[in-house]
This record gives structure tokens, sequence and C-alpha cells, in this order.
């Protein structure tokens, strides 16, 4: 198996195919590409003619790269093609059954030294191994789509697999410019074993009606910096296709996670896959289109029940950094600002955190002194929520304790003026349970921001089973004034971000427990094969251990899944104090500041 892999075949042309052959023949490999299908072939050519042709268009190829390129590929309607092949790469459709015919017939055709790499994302790489003449041959290679411009490879052995064909493979990733990831053999590898569990979640809380797919995409969106929403991914994807890897990952770990939410049958039943076929979770423009266009699911703009009442003045409470980021959210946009804490220090400390990131702003441009200096006017730091006597809307950013928030909520109802919307930024705990502690609860609301509030466009608007709809569209409109993207979700454990969020980040805690992948792996396959921002461990030592452990048992005291009991290597961190940046350690150590 020591050879250069200069003369590769790829099986099946699809999108998956057609771009790994881009990739390989942009490369310098001899291109065998293999479809049964002609159109496919005659698809496949065209894409790479249009594809490269951009490529040269926007100088990252000359049209000298280009023509080689396309002389490197070539198109055939069968196996024989693949004799002279070095590395076979197939990706037909995900089922064993013409997996596996695919490679008897490979074996009868290919050298014993060539390799045979599966581009199976959920089938078993160790049942694919034992159907062929030679499994120590057999490998997983799972790209990422679009190939040529994900920077994944999960290189993926098998009990079988001869370590001189990993190390052969691996080396070609890596001069494709590829960051090649050694995982095992288990349905959806890294990535996405972790993201399709996320995709069902996220399915399952549409189909509950829990909130719209507008919604749930731009809550992951906004709050988590995603590329995209998880229900328009599902439709990229192919909601046949989600279903298929999530069949194969319930089979194999039976957690609930992964069982598939019946509406990616239904779905999938009715031909509704996605954008292939022009309608999924959302409807586009024609089969393969990209563009959303409207249907009888897409609300209208602006469409709230009810009329708001008149916000001219708000309250915060609170002397953390979310509770100064809010209020300088408020002050910015024009709301005079009274920002309480628990005495006149505190507030001062706090309004003085406000005039650091103003300032800041003006610094980079951001701001002009003269709205600097307007902003910071209109915010009065009160010690004392008596200050809160005539504000229109009262916003509370204090600890996230059940209790602490109640007796909280029991003085702003005795301090502020009847009709004065109160509003609580919890992101965990049950807002009518806050909104009991009042003796208004139709005047009570959950408003959370994410953090850092200045920066951060999410506010997710929670409405109780009490709360009324004049306060409902208020809140609606502030938001809009404040230039924050509201989401509207119901009042239960996570809200939309934290109940598909956490989940995910627990499960990667799993996986190193099992001892699959590293750390650094499963960073990397998330940020590379799925377009995160952040790794699931980079983002937990962000977020603080012990934030991310209570929020875990919040969800699964509300849900009661097993599969989401907070991970045990999680806890005993959290008990040995190692709680993130905050402590110089989580997962990883810290430099202290």
């Amino acid at each position: 198996m020591d050879t250069p892999l200069s003369t590769i075949a790829v099986v099946g042309l699809g999108t998956m195919g057609t771009g790994i052959a881009e990739v390989l023949a942009l490369a310098g490999r001899e291109v065998i590409g293999i479809d049964i299908s002609e159109a496919a072939a005659r698809q496949a050519v065209a894409s790479l003619e249009a594809s490269t042709a951009r490529a040269v268009g926007r100088g990252r190829i000359t049209e000298q790269e280009r023509a080689d390129a396309l002389a490197r590929f070539r198109t055939h309607d069968t196996l024989q093609a693949a004799a002279e092949a070095e590395l076979v790469i197939e990706v037909v459709p995900e089922t064993y059954e013409i997996k596996q015919q695919v490679f008897r017939e490979l074996d009868a055709v290919v050298s014993p030294t060539a390799i045979l790499a599966t581009g199976t994302n959920a089938l078993s790489v160790t049942r694919l191994a034992a159907e062929s003449l030679h499994p120590e041959r057999v490998l997983g290679l799972h790209f990422f789509n679009p190939a040529p411009a994900m920077k994944l490879v999960e290189v993926v052995s098998s009990v079988l697999t001869a370590p001189p064909a990993v190390e052969a493979v691996t080396k070609l990733a890596r001069e494709l410019g590829k960051e090649p990831v050694a995982v095992g053999d288990r349905p959806g590898f890294v990535a996405d074993g972790l993201l399709f569990g996320y995709l069902n979640q996220a399915a399952a809380m549409y189909e509950a009606n829990y909130a719209s797919r507008e919604d749930i995409d731009a809550a992951m969106k906004l709050g988590c910096g995603l590329p995209m929403g998880p229900l328009a991914l599902l439709d990229l994807i192919g909601i046949d296709t989600a279903r298929t890897v999530l069949e194969a990952m319930y089979a194999e770990s039976r957690d609930r996670l992964h069982a598939p939410a019946p509406v990616l049958g239904q779905l999938s039943s009715a031909g509704l896959t996605g954008r292939k076929a022009g309608r999924g979770f959302y409807t586009y423009d024609a089969p393969g289109g990209q563009a959303v266009v409207p249907d009888a699911l897409t609300p209208s703009a602006g469409a709230v029940a009810g009329t708001g009442r008149e916000i001219t003045s708000v309250g915060v409470a609170g002397s953390g950094t979310m509770a100064s980021g809010i209020a300088e959210v408020f002050a910015k946009a024009g709301y005079a600002v009274v920002l309480a804490a628990r005495g006149q220090e505190k507030a001062d400390l706090a309004k003085g955190r406000i005039a650091k990131s103003l300032e800041r702003s003006v610094g980079k441009g951001r701001l002009t002194a003269e709205v600097r200096d307007e902003t910071l006017a209109r915010i009065t730091a009160a010690g004392t929520l008596d200050a809160f006597a005539e504000v229109d809307l009262a916003v509370e950013a204090v600890a996230e304790d059940l209790e602490i928030k109640q007796q909280f909520f029991a003085t702003l109802d005795k301090v502020c003026r009847p009709g004065a919307v109160l509003a609580t930024t919890t992101s965990s705990l049950p807002v009518i349970a806050i909104a009991r502690a009042t003796g208004r609860p139709e005047d009570v609301i959950g408003m959370h921001f994410f953090n850092p509030a200045p920066a951060m466009k999410l506010v997710e608007v929670v409405r109780t089973v009490l709360t009324a709809d004049d306060v409902h569209a208020t809140v609606r409109a502030v938001c809009t004034k404040i230039r924050k993207h509201p989401v509207d979700c119901g009042d239960r454990a996570g809200f939309i971000v934290n109940a598909l969020l956490f989940p995910y980040l627990n499960n990667a805690i799993k996986m190193v427990e099992e001892h699959y992948a590293s750390l650094d792996d499963i960073d990397a396959a998330m940020k590379l094969g799925g377009g995160y921002p952040m790794g699931p461990f980079e983002l937990l030592d962000v977020v603080g251990l012990d934030v991310s452990l209570a929020i875990e048992k919040v969800l699964h005291k509300e849900f009661r899944d097993p599969g989401l009991a907070p991970a045990p290597l999680l806890e005993h961190l959290v008990a040995a104090g190692c709680l993130g940046r905050k402590t110089g350690r989580g997962f990883r150590e810290y430099a202290r500041r």
C-alpha cells in the first residue's frame, strides 16, 4: 500500500462525488469518475467545468491549471474502469446492499494493493470491510459537503484496517489541503455523531409546535453563530439522508436523542426531502434550488397579536456584565434607563463598565463621542429598586437562582407602577414560577439576552400561559427598536438555544469519556466539518463548566430523558473546581491573567 495514490477512482458522481473529484483533479491526481448514469456523468463534467471557471474568474487558479484539471478527469459507466486506480472512493447511495455490491465488484477489478474507501457517514465500515476479499485495505474517508470548501476529512479505521492504508489516505488528505481526523468506526463518527442528534432535536422541537421553523433557525444562527439553522441544514443534507443516518445511530446507541423525529419520516415518505426536491421544511424556487420562497407557513412581516403598551423608560436590575450590557443596549436605542443594583457603589461601578464599553466603541470608530455622551447621559445609576417606581419596563438580570428571582419579582410587584411590563432574563428557569411571585403574572415575560448583550442580536421572548397578548406585543416591538431579533418560544427549560446546544455539548463530553476521540479532534471536527465558530470544549470552557452543568441538570429534570443526564466527567470537573477559563482550568488549562 506504499503507493503515491496518483490515480484515484470516484464511484458515484452525485454532488459529493463530483466535489471530491474536483478536489483530486485540482491537486494533480488522475481521476476516474464512475457512475452508471450517463446523465450524472455529464452533469459532473459540467459542474467541474463551471466551478473551475469560477475559480479562474476569482483568481484562485490559472486558465492552464483549469485546463489541466479538466484533462485529468475522465468519466465511465462501469467499475471495470477502476482497474488502474490505487485508491477507490465510493459515494454511492447510503445502503449496505448497494455499497456491498460495489465492494464485491471492485474486489474482482482492482489490484490487491489498491485501497478501498467508503464515503459513508452512517453505515458500519467494519461490516462493509468484512464483505471484502481484502478487509485490511478497506477504510472510511468521509468528506464534508461542499467537498472543495470544507477542510475536514474523517479517516475511519475498522478493527480490520491495516495501518499503512490509514497512513496513505491521511497523507493524501493533507496533500489535498484538508485536515484529517482519525476516528474509530461508529455511526456518525465525530462530526455527524454530534451534529445529527442536534438536528433531530430541532426537528422534534418544530414538530411539537414549540417554535416556528424561522425562529428555530434564527435562534441557532444568531445565538450560537452557526452558518445555517438546523432545519435549513436538514433541507440541504436531505431529510431522507438525515433519517438514514439517525436510524443507524439509534440502532447502535439506543439513545432516544437519535431516534428519528416522526416528522422526518413523514416528510421523506411524502417525497419532501429538502432542497433536492424543492420542498422540505421550507419551500424552494425549484428542485435543487437554493432560494427559499414563501409558503403557507411563512409568517407575515411584523405579525404580532395584540397592541403593545407604550415604553419610554426602562429599569435594568443587576450589577454584572449582563445587566450593564442590557442597560447599554437600551440607552443606545434612546430609552431613559435606570440601572439599579444592591447599593449605590455597585450601581456606579456598573455604569462605569458601560462608560468603558462605549469608549471602546468610540476608539474603534463605531460611535461618535457625541453619541457616547448622549447614551451615558440617559443612564441613571441607583442603589435601590425604589427608582423603578415610574419605569414602563423592568428587566431583571440578577443571579440565576429561582428563589432569588422570586423574591426579586415580589419586590418589583410592590415597586413598579400598574401596567409596567416585568421581564426576566433567565436562561433556564421557569418564567411562570417567577411570574407567580407577583400579583400580576399577566405582566411578566421572559427576555433572554445573549452575552455580550451589545453584540449579540438574539433575544428569546418567552411567554407563559398567563402572559398577556399586549405584553408579548410590547416586548416584540421593543426588541425591534433596540435592533435585536426576537424569537418566540414557550416557557420550558432551555427555551430554543440552550435546549438544542447543551445536549450537543454533553454528547461531546461523552465521546471523550468513551475514549472515542480527543478534545482537539472533536473541536477541529465541529469547526472544520460543521462550520461552528468554536469547538464544543472551547465553548464549554468559555461558558463555564458550572453554568453548563446547571443547565444540563435543568434540562434533564424537565424532560426526564436519560440521554440528557449530565456526563459524569462534567460533574467531576465541576466538583474539582475546574470551571473553565474563569478558574484557569476546565477541559484545558489556561494562563492566569
